[in-house]
């Protein structure tokens, strides 16, 4: 294993050359300003590139040790002035050629961020609005693929009905420590949230992987659980469905929300505030 091992040509099944003998990743920012208007990122490569003169994402060939995020954000940090500080990965997108796959690295932009070209593989860089994006001379790969990533852009947000969730999965004596039982789940959705969940319910694009935050709602018992990196906690001070619902209310327009429980009340009272919702099973199926 070595920097840059992966620099070479490759052959997919459909018998199309592309560059990265193990791979390519790169890394798709996108920012929603206070109205919801989404831009993204975009890279116009260098006139001597591979398709030079076409409009995409930075990113490259991954080396062999690389994951798909790391290679991401490696090649953007090489090509663009991009640190990766204000960036959060929500998703992860796999075009696979047969042999070959690109990986398209989602990550949500604090702000928009100020760019320049880091190195000669960058001709002009541009935040642009979805409208604008097809008016560009698009790369082929990207331009086969942005018609479902674009619906991936919206950052995900999974708000838990811990009580119900952890009476669902019905292990011996939960009620007896309901807050160690909250703790417990607690803990595994933050273990889940660092590895990615392999597919969110709802009208969204299948990703190889999404990285939603996630909110747990508490309540009674459990109301002094304590929340890890990843996980937000919200103690209910009365009715834990009132607490949710109100979380659902407070989310931004352009983000997806889903809720997890079986309540057939607290379903009706969020779906008509926009969110989706799963059972439990999902959730547990995940961890």
């Amino acid at each position: 294993m070595a920097a840059k091992d992966g620099d070479g040509w490759a052959t997919c099944d459909l018998g199309h050359r592309h560059w990265g003998v193990h791979g390519a990743s790169g890394l798709l920012a996108v920012h929603h300003d206070p109205a919801g208007t989404p831009r993204v990122l975009m890279q116009e490569r260098a006139a001597w590139s591979h398709h030079g003169g076409t409009w995409g994402l930075p990113g490259g060939a991954l080396d062999s040790h690389e994951d798909a995020v790391t290679g991401a954000f490696r090649e953007a940090h090489e090509e663009v002035t991009l640190s990766g500080d204000g960036l959060r990965v929500q998703g992860v997108y796999v075009d696979d050629h047969g042999g070959w796959s690109f990986h398209t690295v989602i990550a949500q932009s604090s702000e928009l961020l100020k760019v320049a070209p880091a190195n000669s593989e960058s001709a002009d860089l541009r935040w642009l609005t979805l409208d604008e994006v097809p008016g560009r001379n698009l790369h082929p790969g990207f331009a086969e693929t942005w018609p479902t990533i674009s619906r991936a852009l919206g950052p995900p947000l999974v708000v838990l009905d811990a009580a119900n969730i952890i009476g669902a999965r019905a292990e011996h004596g939960w009620w007896r420590d309901r807050a160690g039982a909250a703790a417990k789940l607690i803990s595994e959705v933050g273990a889940l949230g660092v590895g990615g969940v392999r597919a969110l319910p709802g009208d969204l694009p299948v990703l190889f992987r999404w990285f939603p935050r996630f909110t747990v709602v508490v309540e009674g018992a459990a109301r002094d659980a304590a929340a890890v990196p990843g996980v937000s906690v919200i103690a209910a001070p009365g009715s834990g469905d009132d607490g949710i619902v109100r979380a659902v209310r407070e989310t931004a327009s352009w983000e997806h929300v889903l809720v997890v429980t079986a309540d057939r009340g607290l379903r009706e009272r969020v779906t008509a505030l926009g969110a989706d919702v799963v059972g439990p099973r999902w959730l547990l199926s995940q961890l």
